[in-house]
């Protein structure tokens, strides 16, 4: 018998929240324009001028704060903070040619320049929810509806997460993916539509609404991927229908293959060796061995050995996968993998990573929502098997 499907309990009292989105940290300048007029404020709301339909002007830094420049002019810097608010609600705030709702502030700060979206919770979901999981089609609406209520609860669960920069969350895949209102689908609005104000709940609060794309058959405990994330609710699972297969097996991830080289692999580690285990570069010099040295519950790598020339470094948890990147640069697709190595002499000349899988593993799979999707599974029973125990609620 799997969990019982979370019923949404009755709404409570409580207004839709407005959230804060870092587009930009450390910019070095910016285009700000709008689909109409747009009015121009400091942080009061005192209004400090205008910016016409269809006119794109500069933002940089100055001094400490930021100025201004209309095409062909310099106006001097407006102070700390600019808000740019379209004067018709109807209309976009474009930055850097890009489309959003809400109010967009920029700020100076250390590096540059601090770019925020502020913008209603439900208003920020479509361009979440369209940019996660991009197009889908009819029989694929029920997962896109289980993931604007996970990312719905990730907002409102970490509401102020970046206070020290100034907004909540980042607009990329350290929180979750934001492309603002020209990446809007109509079945990611028509999802966030459905779902207005549905939250996942235990004990009251907002869960750590984990999500990823692909599980390659089984979920991780959330301990796993984050030390602190010890919940009832993320627990590891065979994600597999009633014949033994993977939901997610549709997934283009769901199989892949990673080679290096001796060389590459020398360099790879001199690069990500120091800043995940604080070992000098020069100690990769040689690379005599990587192993599995141990796997978690769900089977995914706990921990890789590595031989260098005078000693073994393990590498534990999330930074596997940071230190053990393929030549893009980009993590390595997930901890479930086995390794292949050749050698020649004491030294490593080839190692091959075949693995299965894209992400932590942690909570929500969205390919295999999409599969369970097109097997005739609703957003209630989606939920209740990659988030079991918690609760569906309505905040408004």
């Amino acid at each position: 018998m799997g969990a019982p499907e979370p019923r949404p309990r009755p709404a409570v009292e409580s207004a839709e929240p407005e959230v804060r989105i870092g587009l930009a940290v450390g910019a070095r300048s910016a285009t700000i324009g709008g689909t109409g007029d747009l009015v121009v404020t400091d942080p009061s709301g005192a209004r400090l001028g205008a910016i016409p339909a269809g006119e794109q002007w500069r933002v940089v830094p100055a001094g400490g704060g930021v100025a201004l420049q209309p095409p062909g002019r310099v106006t001097p810097a407006t102070g700390e903070v600019v808000a740019l608010i379209a004067a018709d609600p109807a209309e976009l705030v474009r930055l850097n040619g890009r489309p959003y709702r809400g109010t967009v502030e920029i700020a100076r700060d250390t590096g540059g320049l601090t770019v925020v979206n502020r913008v209603p919770l439900e208003s920020y979901l479509p361009g979440v929810v369209s940019a996660e999981m991009g197009r889908r089609g009819p029989a694929e609406f029920e997962a896109l509806k289980a993931q604007a209520i996970a990312s719905r609860t990730y907002a409102l669960r970490n509401l102020n997460r970046r206070a020290a920069l100034g907004f909540d969350l980042h607009a990329g895949v350290a929180d979750q993916v934001y492309a603002g209102s020209a990446a809007e689908t109509s079945e990611g609005v028509e999802a966030v539509r459905q779902t207005r104000g549905l939250v996942l709940t235990h004990g009251g609060a907002p869960i750590d609404a984990f999500y990823y794309s692909t599980c390659g058959g089984r979920t991780a405990d959330g301990v796993e991927a984050f030390r602190a994330a010890a919940r009832p609710y993320l627990r590891s699972f065979a994600d597999v229908d009633e014949n033994g297969q993977a939901y997610c097996r549709i997934s283009p991830r769901y199989h892949w293959r990673e080679e290096w080289s001796g060389d590459a692999l020398r360099t790879t580690l001199r690069r990500t060796l120091p800043v995940a285990t604080g070992v000098a570069p020069g100690r990769a010099a040689e690379v005599r061995d990587v192993w599995v040295a141990e796997r978690t519950a769900s089977g995914r790598v706990g921990r890789l050995g590595i031989t260098l020339s005078a000693d073994h470094v393990m590498v534990e948890g999330a930074a596997v996968r940071r230190v053990l990147r393929p030549s893009s640069g980009d993590l390595l697709r997930s901890a479930a993998f086995t390794l292949t190595s050749t050698r020649t002499g004491r030294e490593i000349t080839r190692l091959v990573a075949e693995g299965s899988g894209a992400g932590h593993g942690v909570g929500f799979c969205q390919w295999g929502a999409v599969g369970r999707s097109r097997a005739g599974q609703g957003v209630q029973q989606i939920l209740a098997a990659y988030y079991p125990g918690a609760a569906l609620q309505r905040l408004y």
